[in-house]
């Protein structure tokens, strides 16, 4: 295989070389001159101004910074703590034989082929307080005010968590489910033998055998949630009151809303360090984990 990769050398280099020029032109290139600019200040169509790191200790001294930091931290945990039970007790519901499972597993993974922004609109105009779905639902019920989950600062982080989570979980049923089928049977039939129950054999058998799986599907669950936007800008915008700001709502907002280009290069500067810092140890600490258990 070396030697015909070696024979092959040039012919592989000269059919890698134009997506790579590209890719360097259109996606390392602007990332790189986005990271310089961090260090200027520029408002898109002044020329830039030379500012050191006068950006930088900027972000760490503005507490809008720290909520979205915050915030999407919050959303990182709910992510990992309801995406992937709530897709491991779907994945082992719909594994066994049950009547309808195919159709149970593709309702399922319909929301994550979504468009995110279709998502958003999709349940903004639900939890609309004034003509929603979720509105005319409760009125039927007989309520007589209904709760105003997107503008309330005090819920508003929660029913975007909720969304998220929805959006996702048959992502993560897929994962599990492809799991649980390569565990040997013989397991199972051995466990059968011995008078174990499903319960048993789930948390005693399965669930130790998908711990490798967790721990990559949480590294994934971490990268996504770090780099969360467009369905809560689509939702929220980073509202009310900076509520629901993560870090890349943040950044987006600063760039483009008030024109703060120097400014909003530097956060995503830092956004990218922390994300990559974060990811990093979160990878190694469970994926050192997941090889432990083996």
């Amino acid at each position: 295989m070396t030697a015909v990769l070696r024979k092959n050398k040039i012919f592989i280099i000269a059919g890698l070389a134009p997506a790579l020029i590209i890719f360097a032109l259109f996606v390392l290139y602007p990332i790189a001159r986005s990271f310089l600019y961090g260090f200027y200040h520029w408002n898109g169509l002044s020329k830039p101004r030379f500012a050191g790191i006068e950006n930088f200790s900027k972000i760490f001294s503005d507490a809008v910074f720290w909520k979205s930091l915050k915030n999407n931290l919050f959303v990182v945990a709910a992510s990992i703590f309801g995406q992937i039970p709530l897709g491991i007790i779907a994945a082992a519901a719909l594994s066994g034989r049950i009547k309808g499972r195919a159709f149970f597993r593709t309702a399922f993974f319909i929301p994550m082929i979504l468009s995110t922004v279709v998502v958003g609109l999709l349940w903004t105009t639900i939890f609309n307080s004034q003509v929603g779905l979720l509105r005319t639902f409760l009125l039927a019920l007989g309520f007589k005010t209904t709760p105003d989950l997107l503008g309330n600062p005090a819920v508003a982080i929660y029913t975007l968590c909720f969304v998220i989570i929805w959006q996702f979980i048959g992502l993560y049923m897929i994962i599990f489910l492809a799991a649980l089928q390569n565990i040997p049977a013989d397991i199972s039939e051995a466990a059968d033998i011995d008078g174990a129950n499903e319960v048993t054999k789930f948390f005693k058998i399965r669930l130790p055998l998908l711990w490798p799986t967790i721990a990559s599907a949480a590294v994934l669950c971490i990268s996504g949630s770090m780099r969360s936007f467009d369905l809560i800008y689509v939702m929220t915008e980073g509202g009310p009151a900076h509520a629901t700001e993560v870090m890349a709502t943040y950044m987006y907002n600063k760039t483009f809303t008030v024109n703060q280009y120097g400014y909003g290069s530097a956060v995503s500067l830092v956004i990218a360090v922390i994300s990559f810092t974060f990811i990093s140890i979160s990878r190694k600490l469970l994926l050192r984990g997941a090889h432990n258990e083996d």
